[in-house]
């Protein structure tokens, strides 16, 4: 079975509730690129990808675009393919949208392979489909906004919630983790998130005020790639600090983990190497000891989770849910992938029709 084309299309597709994020500002949107891979056998792979700004959204459709003529031909093998398109870029670099496209093809071609054998993802990795814990996420909407966001999801059977704080003060902080802890209840898992934007000094401070707290992870209080940084504040509390979502591919887990940094990360499958690039980084995280979550793509990962020996919590967003036929299903708190052949994503092709850009 060859790859005979590729099918790119860009959708800007409204979000449920606008994302507000302390260093980014407000995201009303969803720029996303839709990928089909077709074959000679009349099989087809899709894959999403995020660009997080509409500025992003068309240079990266274009440029998966043009490696469709480096996929034409090939066999459907996902590694080989990987390993020759990955080889493609050995000079430029596989980083930032190079990798984003890399890991988009990737994620399609395996949707395809494991259709082509009738098997869903997880199957065709080689784990049965099972359930997962899951998470919802709430943005940075202050102590009134995040406890009802909380609230919601309490409503539809979650038990764990992720926030995002950073705020001028510690108190406000508190605060936020408090109206979701007084919204979910006294055993609800409670993450935060800090999305890097603390100094290691002022970090230090905030994660001391926020132990009494009783967090599952406070995720990211300073730049990612801070392996040492991460490592002493990691020292200096007893929560769990939570680290991967940034770290581009494999070998960064390995540098990560080789620093000292344990415990926990989170792959995105569209900035580690979809897949196939996950299944490397499952493999470090069972030599290493380190429990994985997700970061995004909820459809893909669940399968790959349930393919994961330390696997963790998976991230559940419903962001791009319009365009898909049949979303991922999630009820009392875990997600439950789909026994449909492949990853479980298929185009609601009237509803991309709506959101085409």
């Amino acid at each position: 079975m060859k790859i005979t084309s590729f099918q790119v299309r860009c959708v800007a597709v409204p979000m449920p509730e606008p994302l507000r994020i302390a260093a980014v500002g407000t995201i009303g949107v969803s720029p996303l690129v839709l990928l089909t891979i077709n074959t000679d056998a009349g099989t087809q792979g899709h894959s999403i990808l995020f660009s997080f700004g509409i500025a992003a959204l068309k240079p990266l459709a274009e440029l998966i675009r043009n490696l469709e003529s480096v996929a034409v031909g090939q066999a459907l093998a996902p590694a080989d393919l990987s390993s020759r398109l990955h080889g493609h870029f050995r000079m430029l670099g596989t980083e930032g949208l190079v990798g984003m496209a890399l890991a988009g093809i990737d994620m399609a071609v395996w949707d395809a392979f494991a259709r082509a054998h009738e098997m869903p993802l997880s199957a065709m990795l080689g784990s049965a489909p099972r359930p997962i814990q899951a998470y919802a996420g709430i943005g940075f909407d202050g102590e009134l906004g995040s406890g009802q966001s909380a609230e919601k999801w309490a409503r539809k059977g979650f038990k764990a919630v992720k926030v995002k704080i950073g705020y001028p003060t510690v108190a406000e902080d508190l605060a936020v983790v408090r109206a979701l802890r007084s919204a979910m209840g006294p055993d609800a898992a409670i993450m935060v998130d800090y999305n890097q934007s603390l100094r290691t000094s002022e970090a230090a401070a905030r994660l001391r005020a926020l132990e009494g707290e009783g967090l599952a992870w406070i995720e990211e209080p300073i730049v990612a790639h801070d392996y040492a940084g991460l490592v002493q504040l990691a020292a200096a509390t007893t929560t769990p600090l939570q680290a991967g979502e940034n770290w581009l591919g494999a070998l960064d887990f390995r540098h990560a983990f080789d620093a000292g940094v344990r415990g926990l990360a989170m792959p995105d499958a569209m900035r580690c190497g979809g897949v196939t690039g996950w299944q490397q980084i499952a493999a470090l995280g069972q030599l290493y000891g380190v429990a994985l979550s997700n970061h995004f793509w909820p459809e893909v990962s669940a399968h790959l989770l349930c393919a994961t020996p330390t696997a963790h919590w998976l991230e559940y967003m419903d962001w791009w849910n319009p365009i898909l036929k049949e979303p991922l299903e999630v009820r009392d708190g875990m997600a439950y992938t789909s026994e449909r052949p492949g990853s479980g994503v298929e185009f609601n092709e009237e509803a991309v029709h709506r959101y085409l850009v």
